[in-house]
């Protein structure tokens, strides 16, 4: 199956209300990043063992390691979670970035190093979080 079809999958299993939510963040994130890579992460590992929550990915980047290994990954992604929609920024150096810039202006969300968990887009401001993504897209060298 296609990335774009395991996404339309993974948005279309959530229940109704936050199928909308998901729906809704999917398509104002390709708005804000249009043309990025697509990615769609199953939560499992190499032993098929469920090990996160399904994510959705947009964008880019170089992943660097401590012991020297580099893999290409998502700069940005979505996945619903027992309580709302978590959004991550990944690829930003500094860990207390994202909670000083953006923690106070989103709205009723926790804000962690590369986080920003909340229960529905109307407890946020949208805008906060297109530009907390567009900011971090840009941080962690956009490919």
């Amino acid at each position: 199956m296609t990335v774009p079809g395991q996404i339309e999958n993974y948005i279309n299993s959530q229940p109704e209300t936050k199928r909308g939510e998901m729906q809704a963040l999917h398509t104002l994130i390709l708005d804000t990043l249009p043309g990025c890579k697509l990615w769609f992460d199953d939560g499992t590992n190499d032993e098929n063992k469920t090990v996160t929550n399904p994510t959705v990915g947009y964008g880019s980047f170089t992943i660097k390691y401590a012991n020297g290994k580099t893999r290409e990954f998502f700069q940005a992604g979505i996945s619903a979670n027992t309580t709302g929609i978590s959004v991550y920024i990944l690829g930003v150096a500094d860990k207390t970035y994202l909670a000083q810039t953006y923690g106070k202006a989103i709205g009723k969300a926790k804000v962690t190093g590369y986080c920003i968990r909340f229960n529905k887009l109307a407890d946020i401001d949208t805008n906060v979080l297109i530009t907390a993504i567009q900011d971090g897209v840009k941080l962690s060298g956009d490919n």
